[in-house]
Order: C-alpha cells, then structure tokens, then sequence
C-alpha cells in the first residue's frame, strides 16, 4: 500500500474538545472535518458511553465549538457560526432543535454554566461605543476607503488583524428571561471566568494596569456579580491563567508562570488562598512544563481547563509535557507529584465526570492522529472511543517513527526521532530531510505529523529533534537558546545530523534537506547561511532580520529582548549578529521561500528581503507567497493552500535532492 499524500489532509477527521457529562454517561466532542469545496466544517458528536455508539448531534457545513454540558446534564451550551458570527447556542441533549440564545452585533463565545444551571457567562467582544444591542454599521461602499488610526503599542495581531479597540468584556444571561447583564467594562480583555461554587462570584483573568500594554502579565480576580466590584487578588508580578474554584470555594488552582526566564519560564500549577491571599507553587522544583506544548499539523492542540481539582479538594489534575509525551498528573497540596496516566502519546485535552469516576480524553500518537479515550479511575481500564481516520489509515502505509537518544558535541543529551521512507528496501541509499520546529519553546512529540508521513511517502527519511530551546527537558535546557539564536541550537542540528549519518546506514549523505518554519524558518535561514551541507532547504514563515522583525511583527517589540536579550534601540548589533540575512552572502543552497501574507507574527517583508537578497546574487531560490493566510497556515489555514503548501516542498526536495 502507499503511503499518506498530501491529497489526503482532505480526507482527514480532526478530533476536538471533548466534555463529559456530569453522570459519565455521556460525553460531546467536535469533530472537525473538509467539505467537498474543501473547507473546514465542524459537527457536535454523542457517544453514549454505555453502548460506545457515536453520532453525529449537529449537522451542516458550518463551524462549532466550546461544548458544555449543564450541570443537570440536559442541555449542551456552544458556540456556532451558523447564522453569520460566532453566537451562543442551546440544544437539549435528549432530543429537540438547536436554539440561538446570543444574537449580539460582535458575537459571543465561551459559555460558562453557572453551578444552578439557571445563567450562562459569556464572552463578548466590545468598544468603546458598543453595546450588545447596537446594530452593525453598515458596510462602506468598496470605494469608500477608510484610514487605519491607532495610539497603541499593540495594535495588530496575528490571525485577528489589526486592533478595532474592541475588548473581551464578560456578559450575564438569565436562561428563564434571557436578561443581559454587562459584567465588566473599560480597555481591557476579561477573560477565562470560572463561578464560586455558591454561585455569587466569578473568578477571572485580566491585565488591568495602568499601562497594560506594555506589561506582559495577567493577574486574578474576582468579581461580585451582584454589585459587579472587581477586586484584584495578585501583585502584578507573573503571568497567570485558567482559574479554577476547589469544591469548598476557599482556594483557586492556577496555571502560569513567572518571567525569571522570561517567555521560556516553565508553566507551573498553583493554588490561591481566597482568605490569606498567598499564592502556592505546587510544582516548585519539578522542572517540568506543566502544560501541552506539543506541535504538529493536525489541530491537537486546544488546550485544557487548567488544573482540575480532586472531588475531596486535596489534589489537582492537569497535563504536563516531558521528552516529547504530554500525560496526565496529579499534584497534591503537600506537593506530591504522581502520573495518573500517559505512554508515549500527546494528550490534548481532558475531561473528569462529576463523581470522578471515569476520564475522557484526546490523544495522538505515531500512528493515530488523534482519538477520544475513555479510562475508568479505579481500574485503569483504557478503551479507545473513536476510530476517527481508521478507514482511511487502513488504506495507507505508515511510517512510524524511531525514537533516539544522543549526546551532542558538547555533551548535552539530546533526544528526537527518524522516520524511513515508507517503500524502504534494506541495502538502499535514501535522502533525509531535517525537519526544524518553531517556538522555539515548543516541543516535537510521539504525536501524529501528516507532513513527515507525505515525505516517506515520496522517498524521504525524516529527522525531527528537540534541540536546545526546546521544552520538555527542564528549565536549563529550554532557556538555553536565549540570546543564543543559532548557537547551541545550530549545533545540536549539525550534531543530530552526524549521529543519524553515524547511526543509519540507509542515508545518503549527498542528498541532505533541511526545512522550519518560525523559528524553525530561522533556523533553516541560519543553517544554509553557514554550511553547505544541505543540497536543498525550504524556509516556511522565517525570520530573516532581527532589526526590522522588532517593529513589524506583533511581538517584536518584546520577543527579542525576551530572547535575544538586546533591544533595537539599545542593543542594535546584537540583533544583526544573529540575523541569517546577514549570512546571505555564503548562502548556496538552492533556498524556496514560504510565506502568509497575512503573517503578523513574522511578517512577509522577511521573506521579501531574503528572497530579493538571493535574486541579486543570482542564487536558485523561488518565492511562493500565500493569500488570505496568517502564521498558521500549515496547521489550520485554508486546505486547498495546504494541500498546495505540501506540493511545493515536496518538488522542491525532488529537483534538488
């Protein structure tokens, strides 16, 4: 059989956001997948849990999401574009049509139950003049054009665009009248609110300094929802999220970090003292990201709740990400720290019932790229609940991947994986592609890459490691790529490369490629500037110059003092010594750039620079430039440009290697 194509994504099931019903007899997930004008289309799913049957709850080509049951366990709150915006929804869960409950000019998202089932807290983006009545403007004519004016720092973002000034304000319905009730207001995002157990307070995050903008924390509140008082509860000093109430209502389990490491700091889990106002690392000293950091192209990656709390208030649940396996742990108040369970897998999402009886959650794996599990707590039974790509992948060959462990040039342990060509015959010689992550704080995992399986299919090895900045391996070993771009991290590249040629008798070592995007794109800009060991290389979504990246893209005016510890203004030549642009001069290998050109995160004008650089050096190189695309085009942009996305590497590879 072959292997997978790169036709194939539009064949693909996309697994999502499960939420298991208070009884666990039930639980709802999204399944997303390609229509037949290839587009993306999402569906609310019901397994019943007593007789494993799946169906299909909703119908149609358009979009849902954020799933919650009720607390009785008889409605399902969620949000859907099936009327024009992102809308709040109702649908019973025993049978009865879906009801629009939000009809607001912006729209609304993440519905929140209250404990009594009798009000719902939503989100719902909101100006200066807005109000959840207020009807559109209409559009201006196409030939009326209108100035962009802005007085903020940041003022765009990627995948939104550029700022309207709207912020996440939190909105009260009454279900018996459907009354509204704006719960906050002013220049600030409101965002992850949790209800007290009594009903009476929500916890929440918020930013809502003086000059917010320029300060990268969030911190936790509370606010009455009777008189609407907000009270901030922490000093401003970490960047904290995803509030949780214990069952008592006494504390509220956390996740974040502080900025001793700035953005490499590892996530830790933390409890806040609703009496005392003390803030309790439980993970202190683990070393451990607490959190899914795991990247690959097929959408796994929507996060937890936070830290769940045990039903007797003494132990927290969540998900931590070590050597490229994301599982699930438990902590408890005295600091003890226990896998509850995990094999090499990515655990994406999870989900307790009420009596904490049985957890469902979303996985991935070499060879499954991502399914609902069910595991029973007092057995530690494990039974797979979806087949979601079986009959596709039934068809197809996979190549799984290898797992190694090496020691890098300077001694550091080093750790990733290799692929062989799905048709691999013992005896021949094969061209290895390097593939290169973004992040850099991120982490390769044992999960599912469509990418890397479209490569075996036409004949390649693939290398993929976690080199240093990379999490997964400790706070020393994520933060040490700080101020260090293309250092210790180049040389952990060139020494993976080594040990596979070492190692692997079937690589060709004449007909090597390397391609990233992100800092992954860096990474290739950087490697091709300084060796010529690749005969071909695809930079994807790269930066080529430090210097212009801090005042184009929407994190520049702070990414690179957080990692290239140097400012433009202060430190400018630091920012050019580790710029690949700088290096262009010795680029030979023949270079095909990619690029969004909606990318705010690393704006096109970098590509425009490398790609106009080569040009005037008469170097191979091709420029392919992607419409209407954001910094994610490979993982959740259009599936027509991703199908064409995977083509280009492709024969790329096959002209030059």
């Amino acid at each position: 059989m072959k292997g997978l194509t790169a036709e194939d994504l539009l064949q693909f099931s996309f697994v999502q956001e499960p939420h298991l019903s208070p009884d666990g007899n039930t639980v709802v997930y999204v399944k997303k997948t390609i229509n037949d004008k290839k587009k993306y289309q999402s569906n609310l799913h019901l397994i019943d849990l007593s007789t494993n049957k799946d169906i299909a709850f909703t119908h149609g080509k358009k979009k849902v999401g954020q799933p919650r049951f009720s607390p009785d366990g008889t409605t399902i709150a969620f949000v859907s574009n099936r009327s024009g915006k992102q809308q709040v929804w109702l649908i019973p869960v025993h049978g009865g049509e879906a009801k629009q409950l939000t009809s607001f000019p912006n729209g609304a998202t993440n519905p929140v139950w209250s404990p009594d089932g009798k009000k719902l807290v939503v989100s719902v983006s909101l100006g200066k003049d807005d109000s959840l009545d207020k009807k559109e403007e209409e559009k201006k004519e196409k030939d009326e054009l209108t100035p962009y004016v802005t007085t903020k720092l940041k003022y765009k973002a990627d995948g939104a665009g550029f700022s309207k000034e709207k912020y996440q304000q939190l909105v009260l319905i009454e279900l018996d009248n459907e009354k509204t009730s704006v719960l906050t207001e002013g220049e600030f995002d409101h965002r992850q609110a949790v209800f007290s157990p009594d009903g009476t307070t929500l916890a929440l995050i918020a930013n809502r300094e003086e000059d917010a903008e320029y300060q990268l924390i969030s911190d936790l509140y509370l606010l009455d929802i009777q008189s609407k008082a907000l009270t901030k509860q922490t000093d401003s000093s970490m960047r904290l999220h995803s509030p949780q109430y214990a069952p008592d209502g006494k504390k509220i389990s956390l996740l974040g970090s502080g900025t001793e490491y700035a953005g490499s700091t590892l996530t830790e889990v933390y409890t806040f003292d609703l009496d005392s106002k003390t803030l309790v690392t439980l993970t202190e000293n683990w070393d451990v990201e607490a959190s899914d950091v795991c990247i690959n192209d097929m959408g796994t990656d929507g996060g937890s709740d936070g830290a769940i709390w045990s039903k007797d208030g003494k132990a927290l649940f969540f998900l931590a990400g070590e050597k490229g396996a994301t599982s699930l742990y438990q902590v408890t108040l005295d600091h003890q720290i226990t896998k509850v369970f995990g094999e090499k897998e990515q655990i994406y999402q999870f989900t307790f019932n009420q009596a904490q009886t049985k957890v469902v959650y979303a996985s991935s794996k070499a060879d499954v790229p991502g399914d609902l599990y069910l595991h029973q707590v007092g057995t530690g039974e494990r039974e797979q609940l979806t087949t979601s790509n079986q009959a596709l992948l039934a068809e197809r060959t996979l190549s799984i991947p290898e797992e190694i462990d090496f020691t890098g040039s300077d001694g550091t342990p080093l750790h990733g994986w290799i692929t062989k060509p799905v048709a691999f015959k013992a005896g021949e010689k094969y061209p290895l592609i390097v593939e290169i992550h973004g992040g850099p704080h991120l982490m390769y995992s044992h999960g599912f890459v469509h990418e890397f399986q479209v490569l075996a299919e036409k004949g390649y090895g693939v290398l993929y490691i976690n080199p240093r900045g990379s999490h997964g391996y400790g706070q020393a070993f994520v933060d040490a790529v700080r101020g260090d771009y293309g250092g210790g991290d180049y040389q952990d590249i060139m020494d993976a490369v080594d040990y596979a040629l070492e190692t692997f008798e079937w690589i060709d070592e004449d007909r090597l490629g390397v391609t990233g995007g992100s800092y992954g794109g860096f990474m290739t800009n950087w490697i091709v500037g300084h060796t010529n060991r690749f005969k071909a290389a695809v930079t994807q979504r790269s930066i080529t110059n430090w210097h212009s990246f801090y005042g184009v893209s929407d994190i520049g005016y702070f990414f690179t003092d957080w990692e290239l510890k140097a400012d433009l203004l202060s430190d400018p030549d630091k920012l050019w010594h580790h710029s690949p642009i700088r290096h262009v001069n010795n680029i030979e290998t023949p270079l095909l750039i990619l690029h969004s050109e909606k990318d705010y995160r690393c704006p096109i004008e970098q590509a425009e620079q490398l790609y106009i650089a080569l040009k005037m050096r008469k170097k191979p190189t091709k420029f392919v430039r992607y419409p209407e695309s954001n910094h994610n085009l490979s993982r959740t942009g259009d599936p027509a440009l991703r199908v064409h996305r995977l083509h280009e590497i492709v024969e790329w590879f096959e002209k030059y290697l």
